[in-house]
């Protein structure tokens, strides 16, 4: 007998929730870590539905562990009728020993931010992905932004040249 094939139209089966679009213009973006996220069930159901913002999200290392700061998750009228829900509570961010330790060390001594730049679903579980990330001055972001609209132009510019690739 043939295999049943499994349900492809699940939003749970890795996709992005949420990006940090704003990291990339405001910080020179280093090393990436995928950390877990300590959620309650009133959370969960709000992520599902869309409502998770980390624009202005930032991770702070406090007694050995890293905690997620200014992450929105609004909540479900329906799912949070029984608790009194905090949309911008601090969230605990698992992670293994040595990768706390290194991102401690390099926090402490070199001056580097943890920025999360994305949440995204794997398997059923919440990941948030972590940048180590070092601030840009703002002549920084203009020089981007130059190379940004030079390569856009380089593109029109090939496709104007060479129609048929």
């Amino acid at each position: 007998m043939a295999k049943k094939a499994k349900d492809k139209g699940k939003t749970a089966a890795g996709g992005t929730i949420a990006l940090n679009r704003r990291a990339r213009h405001e910080y020179h973006l280093g090393d990436r870590y995928e950390a877990g996220l300590a959620l309650q069930g009133w959370e969960l159901k709000a992520i599902r539905a869309g409502r998770a913002n980390i624009g202005e999200a930032y991770a702070v290392v406090r007694d050995g562990e890293l905690f997620l700061f200014g992450a929105q998750v609004t909540p479900l009228i329906q799912a949070s009728s029984h608790v009194v829900a905090d949309e911008r509570r601090t969230r605990k961010l698992l992670l293994h020993r040595h990768e706390i330790d290194k991102l401690v060390g390099l926090v402490q001594r070199e001056g580097y931010t943890i920025v999360p730049t994305a949440l995204y679903w794997k398997g059923n579980k919440v990941k948030a992905e972590l940048a180590l990330a070092k601030g840009k001055q703002a002549h920084d972001k203009r020089d981007a932004a130059k190379d940004r609209d030079w390569q856009r132009d380089r593109q029109r510019l090939m496709r104007r040249h060479n129609p048929d690739a």
